[in-house]
């Protein structure tokens, strides 16, 4: 058995915050290189040359590359060989948040009720997933996640009959639906199976696998390729202003469902992705 003391947790989550505010994950940074190559209407490649410019200048002059900093959603998978000591973990990740959009100066977005609209001032709580894991480590992800894109997202409860046609055009339809307002060239998220929630959470995680890893499962890998293919088909472009791109990568989680039912989550997100991972 491994101890962990949580006040690591909540310095780690700190710091965090600020990190996936300012800078661009790498396979962020050269998946976004490889798609400006790509776009070949001039009006997408001047939006490319501004959003580049932007990245540049959140980097240098530590600022955040976006205004809306995101609420954060954390996703944590602790070994089951692992003691954690201190404060309760929920609690010392909300702490980390706080610390870490107070002292960064990361803007506050989060209301406490979502009728009444009262702004808690420190970005707190957090949204957070825990999984339980082998091992004695801990690992969080953590992506903040605006709502431009978050707004866009879809849920569609498919019927079986409509198979893998069904899922294509649920995808499609969610981008078309977006247009401009998720802020693209997009990273879009799917999850496929499990039950209506298991299939937005899925779509949630997909988007902080890093572009680089690809599915094991060959459908799933074939599946992401031609959606990508026929998203940037849509002529939306960069900025939604027209253009060759209009997604930078399409990723794709599967799992178990009933007989009776095919969900298919879309969560959408643009085109900075904000994500970064640590392991304890």
């Amino acid at each position: 058995m491994r101890n962990i003391d949580t006040k690591q947790i909540t310095e780690a989550v700190a710091k965090m915050c600020v990190e996936a505010n300012l800078t661009l994950s790498p396979d962020m940074k050269e998946a976004f290189t490889k798609a400006k190559t790509k776009e070949e209407s001039e009006l997408g490649k001047k939006i490319f040359s501004q959003l580049e410019e932007n990245l540049e200048i959140a980097e240098a002059e530590k600022i955040p590359i976006c205004q809306d900093t995101g609420m954060a959603v954390v996703f944590v998978e602790i070994g089951q060989d692992v003691s954690l000591q201190g404060v309760n973990i929920t609690d010392a990740i909300n702490e980390g948040v706080r610390q870490g959009y107070v002292d960064g100066y990361l803007r506050k977005s989060v209301v406490s009720d979502p009728i009444e609209r009262i702004n808690t001032k420190d970005n707190t709580p957090a949204v957070i997933h825990y999984n339980i894991v082998p091992g004695d480590k801990v690992k969080i992800t953590l992506a903040p996640k605006g709502f431009g894109s978050e707004n866009m997202s879809r849920v569609f409860m498919l019927k079986p009959a409509d198979g893998i046609e069904g899922v294509k055009d649920a995808i499609l339809t969610a981008v078309k639906d977006a247009g401009p307002n998720a802020c693209p060239p997009l990273v879009v998220g799917v999850g496929i199976g499990g039950t209506f929630e298991k299939s937005a959470l899925m779509a949630k995680k997909a988007l902080t696998r890093s572009l680089d890893e690809k599915p094991e499962i060959k459908w799933v890998a074939d599946l992401e390729e031609e959606m990508l293919d026929k998203i940037n088909a849509l002529g939306i472009g960069p900025g939604g202003l027209g253009g060759k791109v209009t997604a930078l990568a399409v990723n794709i989680n599967t799992y178990a469902t009933h007989i009776a039912g095919l969900p298919v989550a879309v969560n959408m997100c643009c085109h900075v992705n904000r994500h970064v991972s640590i392991v304890l």
